[in-house]
């Protein structure tokens, strides 16, 4: 029996490694793309966003935005609206959790853009911000990264508990529109970062996105959670598999000499 554990134990946490992987690929954001912008203004399409928006979200943010026991969206502008509803935060599912998970958003392409339009005609809130991470400087955005991002986001982009029943949550599915907007934004307990140039924001993009298309050729990469726990996690494994193969050695029948 502890022999079919000792062989069973390393298979089943690389089958656990492997559906970790996939929900990392299935959790890539196809809702995060950049909406026309000419679109934007378009009465038509602030009409059909305001038919959502009244079915939708009167109830918490009230007919203009104000809150209605929501936030107030008057001063999110269409980079908020496009942050909120494209990471899927918005609509929240529960009024009464601390923080509004990421998930997939339950509007289309064309509803989204719809209210983002609308959302944006609210107040006086900044655009949809412009990136171009290809012209960033990677090695600039890694420094940026180490001494404004990585205390609450973690080195490896995993994320990390904060106050209050708050997390600062993975970066491995946002795209690079969405961290222009939260750095625009300061989304949750995230501070505002404008006084970052828009070169900055690049080379910080840049940097992300680098570290969302590593792989991992050394094994596995246990979420990219840090070195310490995945040295914990190494230890207690490799412990425990050599106590099993200790104890089934120990037990095993010697053949009875003639």
């Amino acid at each position: 029996m502890i022999g079919r554990l000792v062989l069973v134990v390393p298979l089943a946490l690389a089958a656990l490694a492997g559906v970790a992987s996939a929900q990392e690929d299935d959790e890539d954001d196809p809702l995060g793309y950049v909406v026309d912008v000419e679109a934007l203004r378009d009465p038509e399409v602030i009409a059909a966003g305001r038919e959502l928006f009244e079915v939708g979200c009167v109830s918490c943010h009230g007919v203009d935005g104000s809150g209605a026991g929501g936030p107030d969206l008057r001063d999110q502008g269409y980079a908020g609206a496009h942050y909120w509803i494209t990471s899927g935060r918005m609509p929240a599912e529960d009024d009464g959790v601390a923080q509004s998970e990421r998930k997939d958003s339950p509007y289309s392409p064309e509803q989204i853009e719809a209210l983002v339009a609308y959302v944006g005609t609210l107040g006086d809130g900044p655009d949809i911000p412009e990136v171009d991470p290809a012209a960033g400087d990677v090695a600039e955005g890694g420094e940026l990264f180490r001494l404004n991002c990585a205390a609450c986001h973690q080195a490896g982009l995993a994320g990390g508990a904060l106050s209050y029943g708050r997390n600062a949550p993975t970066l491995q599915p946002v795209t690079p529109v969405q961290v222009a907007e939260a750095l625009e934004l300061g989304p949750g307990q995230m501070p505002v970062f404008d006084r970052f140039s828009d070169e900055e924001v690049d080379s910080l993009i840049a940097y992300i996105t680098e570290l969302q298309d590593q792989d991992s050729p050394g094994g596995f990469s246990l979420g990219r959670v840090g070195p310490i726990p995945e040295g914990f996690v190494a230890v207690v494994v490799g412990t425990g598999a050599l106590v099993l193969v200790a104890v089934w050695m120990a037990t095993r029948r010697r053949p009875v000499a003639a």
